[in-house]
Order: C-alpha cells, then structure tokens, then sequence
C-alpha cells in the first residue's frame, strides 16, 4: 500500500506529472508524442501493467485512436493483451491493436501544468511465457492512430529477469528547527529467496530538506537529494544501512510537519523508469565527493555477469522521516494591485497577485492539488474582461474572480496574474481590489488562514486616477512573475530525461506561469 501522497514511483502517472514541468513553445496544431515505459518481467511472477502516456503541447481530443503493440522481436517469449476490457485484435503473430472506446482528451497536467496536457490510453498486460528464459531482451513498439492523421511510435524495451524482493526499512521522527541539521537512517533489507545485486534509492524529498554532501554514487538537483545507487550485495535475510546528513531550509514554515522518503529498486527498475534521459539529457548532477557506503556491506560488488533483476513486490520498498520543524517561522502574502489608464474602448492589462514576503515559504504540496492559497479579483466598475487566466473563475452572480496559487510559495518570489480588461466607460478614480487569502470552498479550506501580516491583503486596481480618461494600454502594478521553469526543451519527451530523477526537488518545479483563455 502506498504510504505517503507523493508517490512520484507509483507509476507513470506521477511520473507524467514531473515531465509536465517542460516548457514547449505552442504551435498552431497540438504535437502529440508517446512514451511507453520499458520494462524488466520476471520468470514466475505476475504480468505488469502498462499505459500509453500521451504528450501534447496544447489541449486536443484524438478521436477514433487505435494503439498498435508490435512485439514480434519477442514473439513467443512475451503476451500482450488488454487490462481494461478494449477491443484489441491480433493481425499477426507478436501484434496486438486495440481500438479505444471512447475519445482520448489531451488535459492539463496537475499539478505543474505549464502548457503540458497528458492522457494515457486503455491498459495492457504484459507478461512471460514458458519459453522465456533469463537474459531474453527485444522491443516492443507501441504506436498510435487517430482521426485527422495523427499518429506516433515509441519504442520500448523489455528484458527478462529475475524476482527479487526489496524491503525499506523503518520510519522514523526527528526534530529540528529551520536551518537546523539532522540525520536520519536509510535502510534497506533483502527478504525474497535470491541475493539482490545492487541497488537504487530514489528520495522523494520536500523542497525544505536539503543536503551539503556530494557523494559520488548519488544525483543531485541542486541542494536535493535525488538518488543513490549501490553496487553491494544483500544477501537473502538480511539488510544494509547508512545515516543520511540532512538539514532545513531556512524559509521552512514553523511549526510544522515535514514528510521524506526513500523507495529502494533493482537496478534494472530503475533503469526501466529513467532510461529515456540518456537519449535527452539529464539535467541532474553526480556528487564528487566520497562515495555513500552502507555500514554491514560485506564488499561483494555487483558483477558484469549477473542477470537483471526485477522486484516482484515493490509495495514494501519505501522507507520514510517525519521531521518535526520547531520554532516559529510564518509568512505573510501581501496583494499586488494595479494603476490603469485608457479611452473608452481601450483594452488594458491588469498584472495583479501578491509576493510572498517571507520568511517562510509556504509548501502545501499535496496529492489532491488544492492550491496553497486563493486570491479575489474584483473587476472596477465600467470594465469587462476579455481575457482571464486560466486559474481564475468567475464567482457566481458576481464581478469577482476567484484565482488559485500554486501548492509551493517560495519566500521572495512574486506571483502575478495578468487580466485583459475593456474600459467600457470611463469613470475617473473607480476601484477594484485584489484580495490574497480569499475564501474558497475547497476540500482543504483553500485560503491560508495564518497570514503574519494580515493589514496588507487588500490591494486596490485603480483605474483612471485623477482623470476623465487617458490613452493607449495602461499596465498593472508589481510586476513580476511566478516561480520560472528551467529550461525550454523543443520536445515534449526532453523532460523526461531530466525531471524522472526530480522527485527530490518536485517542490521547485511546482511553481510555473499559467496561460490565458478567451471570454469576451
């Protein structure tokens, strides 16, 4: 059962979530590109599932999708049939194509978003037959066909293993306050019946925990903690262990509760889930340091000869910390308002929103994500919107828009959002407010209810000051922006390479620019 809501390893799902974070400049029809996961089966153990992910670069809806599974290089040694109960035929020996029931709507993905829309097709099983043998390897080419033309391929891997079964180790509770060190275990036990043969800790860490070390074994994305890998043998029934030198941000919230955690996989998982970033590029650094060693490692050391490894039970893998932030370290959200000028007729733009003064950043990541705040647009009278963000709606029988934040604030950073308004008729000194914190009946209350410095919540959009109307297109107040993605990949799989390994530093990569939609 999985233990914590990040589970960026639960599958590709979560894994589509970090590629989301990649920037891909729209174009005027919406790119579509595919990514099937590869995969290590193991002799015995049960067939694994897998999905077709689809990538666009703008929202669509592919209609009459066919999905086409071409493993004819493992023809006899693998099956591939449907999961979900799909219309799947068999043209010939080692293909199997299923017609999707219903459309396949391209959405934005959660919660980066970032002009990333994603959806999967219908699942399928993928499993051995008696025939298979250890060290068999071949492709599986997974392509698509949609109405209008659309259509792609990728091409996947699959090899045949052997099951182990990895077990992480206990979960702990530390304290400390922000800014402060602290050490946890990280351990790991073997209890399935063969030696396992090096490893992968992959950490799922929140953006306040951080590390100095640079262990050369392991991946870095700045001062997080990403992975670790490990050449050392764990024989059967028993475990290795190391303590892992962490420490608190210095904008961490107090008091509060942090979550980390670590999910152990064979080397051959680990590979399955990241191969693709070799062939793109992985924008993760390699410690420099000493390497990470794990106390009762007896020194034998994977050999070249060994057979890959799958783990056949990778429910019980994860290890975790709660890490008990004391003190007091709050936030306050202060609005951004805007100062408007124009004719009758003019359309002008409203960059309002607040800035995170600090000192804490406010992290509200979580798997339902709700927004860490919520913020009020009041349009000024005699004006009417044309264009609205699209983390903005209309309240009803209103002329207020209610706009959600992102889950991460970071302390410093400004996050605007830009209004297109109309000045239907000009009325010298009208006002309207941005109000941070706003109400919002969302599952998780939707406002941030602990504001430091409540008095600067409220900011007015003025339009029109001193005057019976002005000219050209006024600008909004505060400037700014929110949090910038890194980077701007000219394809849509670029960001798989160098975000499947993020899951340490996910909380940067939360924090992105919203686009606009039309109303008027």
């Amino acid at each position: 059962m999985l233990k914590h809501p990040i589970r960026w390893l639960a599958g590709l799902g979560a894994v589509g979530a970090l590629v989301a974070a990649t920037a891909t400049p729209a174009v005027a029809a919406a790119t579509i590109e595919p990514y099937f996961q590869d995969s290590t089966l193991a002799v015995g153990s049960e067939p694994t599932v897998r999905s077709l992910f689809l990538y666009a670069n703008e929202p669509a809806v592919l209609s009459d999708v066919s999905v086409r599974y071409d493993y004819r290089s493992l023809a006899g040694k693998i099956t591939v049939a449907a999961e979900d109960g799909q219309t799947c035929t068999t043209p010939e020996s080692g293909v199997l194509v299923c017609a999707e029931p219903f459309d396949v709507v391209l959405n934005e993905l959660p919660p980066l978003g970032g002009g990333i829309y994603r959806n999967v097709t219908k699942r399928v099983r993928i499993g051995l037959t008696g025939a298979a043998q250890v060290g068999d390897s071949g492709d599986v080419t997974v392509s698509f066909q949609a109405a209008g033309g659309r259509q792609g391929s990728y091409t996947s891997r699959v090899r045949v293993g052997e099951g182990v079964d990895l077990i992480g180790g206990p979960y702990t509770t530390v304290s400390s306050k922000p800014g402060g060190k602290f050490e946890v275990p990280l351990a790991v036990g073997n209890v399935g019946n063969k030696a396992v043969t090096g490893f992968v800790a992959v950490f799922d860490l929140p953006y306040s925990i951080r590390t100095r070390d640079r262990f050369s074994n392991c991946l870095y994305s700045g001062d997080h903690l990403v992975s670790c890998q490990f050449d050392e043998e764990i024989p059967v029934g028993t475990g290795l262990a190391a303590t892992l030198n962490l420490e608190l941000a210095k904008d961490t919230y107090a008091p509060t509760n942090q979550s980390a955690y670590a999910s152990f996989m064979t080397v051959a998982d680990f590979e399955d889930l990241t191969r693709v970033r070799e062939a793109v590029g992985a924008r993760t650094a390699r410690g420099s340091g000493p390497k990470l060693t794990l106390t009762e490692a007896a020194g034998t050391m994977r050999q070249a000869e060994q057979a890959d490894q799958t783990d056949v039970y990778p429910s019980n893998n994860d290890t975790g910390w709660t890490v008990k932030v004391t003190g007091r370290n709050g936030t306050d959200l202060a609005a951004i308002g805007a100062t408007l000028k124009g004719r009758a007729g003019t359309v002008v733009t409203a960059t309002v929103g607040f800035r995170n003064n600090g000192p804490a950043t406010l992290d509200r990541t979580n798997a339902d994500f709700e927004a860490a705040t919520h913020t009020d647009v009041e349009l000024p009278p005699g004006t009417t919107a044309v264009e609205v963000p699209d983390n903005c709606w209309l309240r009803q029988g209103t002329r207020t828009y209610l706009c959600a934040s992102e889950m991460l604030l970071v302390a410093g950073q400004t996050y605007t959002v830009e209004f297109r308004l109309r000045i239907d008729k000009v009325i010298p000194n009208v006002k309207g407010a941005v109000r941070v914190n706003a109400p919002c009946e969302c599952p998780s209350g939707g406002s941030f209810a602990d504001d430091i410095k409540p008095a600067n919540d409220r900011a007015a959009i003025l339009v029109n000051a001193g005057q019976g109307g002005g000219s050209g297109d006024g600008g909004g107040g505060g400037g700014g922006g929110s949090l910038p993605i890194t980077g701007s990949p000219t394809s849509l799989l670029a960001g798989i390479g160098s975000l499947l390994l993020v899951a340490g530093a996910c909380g940067y990569l939360l924090a992105r620019r919203r686009g606009t939609r039309f109303v008027a």
